[in-house]
């Protein structure tokens, strides 16, 4: 059971920082996931994420438990827990912005940074990885006018 709220999304960790994978149905959070464990990224949670402040867990009936389409589900290691520091919204085209804001904002449930994000594109597991280095200041995000 949840402690707080549960919500349709993924989430993958990376060290210590959590990836929430929101989206609609079918948009490709769970195939993203995949690539991001195939990438080394921890499973935290697929389909259901359970939100408790800033921490995100599986609930414990899907804990380690991965949708495959095509495949099934899949029995994974996983991590119990991690601390979201960005929360990807995962789109596609036509709903994908044709040209970004130049900062994120922020997810109005987590408050954490929010980015767009298409999750069919051959970068995607990249785009997140450079969204972690980003939160954590190992790269700087720059806006307009500092390009």
């Amino acid at each position: 059971m949840c402690d707080l709220t549960q919500i349709h999304a993924s989430c993958a960790a990376r060290g210590e920082q959590g990836i929430l994978l929101v989206g609609p149905s079918g948009v490709g959070k769970s195939d993203l996931l995949l690539r991001l464990v195939q990438a080394g990224f921890d499973l935290v949670a697929d389909d259901r994420v359970c939100l408790n402040g800033s921490w995100a867990s599986a609930p414990p009936v899907l804990a380690g438990l991965m949708e495959v389409r095509g495949i099934g589900i899949v029995r994974m290691a996983w991590r119990e827990r991690v601390r979201v520091a960005a929360v990807a919204r995962l789109v596609s085209p036509p709903g994908y912005p044709p040209r970004l804001p130049p900062l994120p904002g922020r997810d109005r449930m987590t408050g954490q940074l929010e980015f767009f994000l298409d999750p069919a594109l051959p970068s995607a597991v990249a785009r997140v990885e450079l969204i972690l280095d980003c939160v954590a200041g190992n790269r700087a995000l720059l806006d307009d006018g500092q390009m």
